[in-house]
């Protein structure tokens, strides 16, 4: 697929070399503003068996953060897209950027194009600046079409309901508040997840589910995830996987599959980037070490 990233940059070597990076993957740059200041960045500190990896993120007046929501001219970034994708990471950064992703999802919604937006809360982001963040997030979501989320979203935007939080697992609790979230925006027409267990730093099991308004479930058991190399990523390469198959005219169940082994392969990469192509995907896809479950008259 031809894509194009947008947002801004600083104005300094930093910036070029993200730029640069972007680039020499085939990334469309020419939506990307430069501005003065610094570069938002991120500190990996990476786990080993029983001791969990960490995240540090330091991105505060950011040239990012700091961009005018009105300094993107929707309109014209948006001119030609058939999706747009905002991660749950832009708001969290500050109110400049808040206010810029909701007003790209509303001009994607006013011209037609599709909208994808994956949850990606992070917590101490959003304590920085904003202790209550579900209304903003509904506003985002009430744009959406397809939603990268799960049942703790669902309940951080629309509010824990009695009787859900009890003892189920967390897919069937997932599909009980895809109930509500299709309920509560109009537009949202899938709800997909990945079902994750981490039994060490270099070895989880990863599954996989997809909600479709119209009623449609589709599962993938928990697989293997051994010798992890990097887990950083693995989120973003499901949500373009997916969104790849659903672009692609594949069916729910194949272009849930192909979300996950993605995600799957993207533990086998060094850095935040999914290096592999579509066609080895498509390998493991069809190797029968994925295969999805169709679970047919299930109604949302």
């Amino acid at each position: 697929h031809e894509v194009a990233m947008a947002g801004t940059v600083a104005s300094n070597a930093l910036g070029d070399g993200a730029i640069g990076e972007l680039r020499r993957h085939g990334v469309d740059v020419s939506r990307i503003a430069r501005a003065a200041g610094r570069m938002g960045l991120y500190f990996f500190a990476a786990g080993a068996g029983l001791r969990p990896s960490d995240v540090v993120s330091d991105r505060a007046e950011s040239a990012f953060a700091q961009a005018p929501a009105g300094s993107y001219r929707w309109p014209e970034i948006l001119d030609g897209a058939e999706c747009l994708h905002v991660s749950g990471v832009t708001p969290a950064v500050g109110p400049r950027a808040a206010e810029a992703a909701l007003a790209a999802v509303r001009a994607a919604r006013a011209q037609g194009t599709t909208v994808s937006f994956d949850g990606n809360f992070r917590p101490k982001l959003w304590a920085t600046w904003n202790d209550t963040p579900a209304p903003l997030l509904r506003s985002l979501l009430a744009e959406a079409d397809i939603a990268f989320i799960d049942h703790r979203d669902i309940d951080l935007v629309l509010g824990t309901v009695a009787g859900e939080a009890g003892e189920y697992a967390s897919a069937e609790r997932t599909l009980q508040a895809s109930a509500r979230a299709f309920a509560a925006f109009p537009h949202l027409q899938r709800i997909a997840c990945t079902q994750r267990t981490v039994h060490s730093v270099d070895r989880h099991v990863l599954g996989a589910l997809m909600v479709h308004r119209g009623g449609g479930v589709q599962r993938i058991d928990p697989l293997p995830v051994d010798g992890i190399v990097d887990r950083i990523g693995g989120g973003d390469a499901f949500a373009a996987g997916l969104l790849h198959g659903v672009l692609s005219g594949m069916d729910d169940a194949r272009a849930l599959a192909f979300g996950l082994a993605a995600a799957r392969l993207k533990h086998s990469v060094p850095g935040d980037f999914n290096l592999v192509g579509a066609a080895d995907v498509e390998a493991l896809v069809d190797s029968g070490r994925v295969t999805a479950l169709i679970i047919l008259g299930v109604v949302i």
